[in-house]
């Protein structure tokens, strides 16, 4: 048995929990996967999959493995790059994971990541911050950029990098377009933006939790007209309708280039939203996710990269 390889099918079990799907993801048969979990299972004499028609999910047993088969992998992609690095050269992956609303922020620090260190290969995810925690806790990804008020505070596990606050506004289609691209206009109260049909993401994203509470604080319930977990359809649903929408300034810096619409910034109450990145506290990090924490913690970066202005002062 290849135990490195088996213990590598049992983390993408965990990960697509379903037996079809976590084979494919490996370039194997399902017969193949079931076979050297099995084997697994003789191993350490231990039943790991709970088994039913479909996957069940893990014994405690089986959890005890797959933690410490999360481990391995990890120690085993980190001796991997530092055996292919040299000291000022890192080589390898990192996946860093971000929440929707900076995915313009996280993109554009992975691009000055790999231009930095051309040996670095990001692989950039959007996730839910449920997805971010766990992510984090598997060790499925290295670095997170989200909502650190959300997670790094009540998770001992992580340490937070603070990066900037979220500050919101209303995109809407502005009167007059302008041939230098997108306006800010006049402060609104989240009370008036709450008359407005409105398109916001879905209840589960935790952006839509916030967009709420201050809904809520400002006395207004409301009801979208249109609701999605793309962040695109965001913007798109602004510049191809009748609707608004409530973005933070991340998601506002990219749509900049659309003369046709104008951010106005949402004012009573006053919503300031810190973000940052996080990592496992108690896990080794690779060569390449210490040039990235290197990179985070570098006064200015986001200013290297351009951020619009109203990113950071509402």
């Amino acid at each position: 048995m290849n135990l490195l390889s088996s213990l590598r099918y049992l983390v993408a079990l965990h990960e697509h929990r379903h037996f079809g799907r976590a084979a494919q993801a490996c370039h194997i048969t399902q017969p193949a996967l079931s076979n050297a979990l099995r084997a697994l299972e003789t191993e350490f004499k231990v039943v790991i999959v709970k088994r039913d028609r479909a996957f069940a999910g893990f014994t405690p047993e089986g959890e005890r493995v797959l933690a410490s088969a999360q481990r391995m992998l990890h120690e085993h992609a980190i001796l991997q790059q530092e055996l292919g690095s040299q000291t000022d050269l890192p080589q390898g992956a990192v996946r860093i994971g971000a929440v929707p609303t900076a995915m313009p922020i996280v993109a554009r620090f992975a691009a000055l990541l790999q231009a930095r260190h051309a040996g670095i290969r990001p692989a950039v995810l959007s996730m839910s911050s449920d997805e971010l925690e766990q992510g984090l806790a598997d060790l499925s990804i290295d670095l997170a950029l989200g909502y650190t008020g959300r997670m790094g505070l009540r998770d001992t596990r992580l340490v937070a990098w603070p990066q900037y606050t979220e500050h919101y506004f209303l995109l809407r289609r502005a009167a007059v377009p302008h041939p230098q691209g997108l306006q800010r206009g006049p402060t609104i109260t989240w009370q008036a933006a709450g008359q407005l049909p409105l398109c916001l993401l879905t209840p589960d994203m935790y952006n839509r939790t916030i967009v709420d509470a201050a809904f809520t604080a400002a006395g207004v319930w409301v009801q979208p007209a249109i609701e999605t977990n793309s962040i695109l359809t965001l913007a798109h649903s602004v510049l191809a309708g009748s609707v608004c929408s409530v973005m933070p300034g991340a998601l506002v810096g990219a749509v900049r280039a659309y003369g046709e619409l104008e951010a106005l910034p949402l004012v009573s109450p006053e919503v300031q939203t810190p973000i940052g990145f996080m990592s496992h506290a108690a896990a080794r990090p690779s060569r390449a996710l210490q040039a990235a924490l290197t990179l985070a913690q570098e006064p200015g970066w986001l200013q290297e990269v351009g951020t619009y202005s109203g990113l950071l002062v509402p």
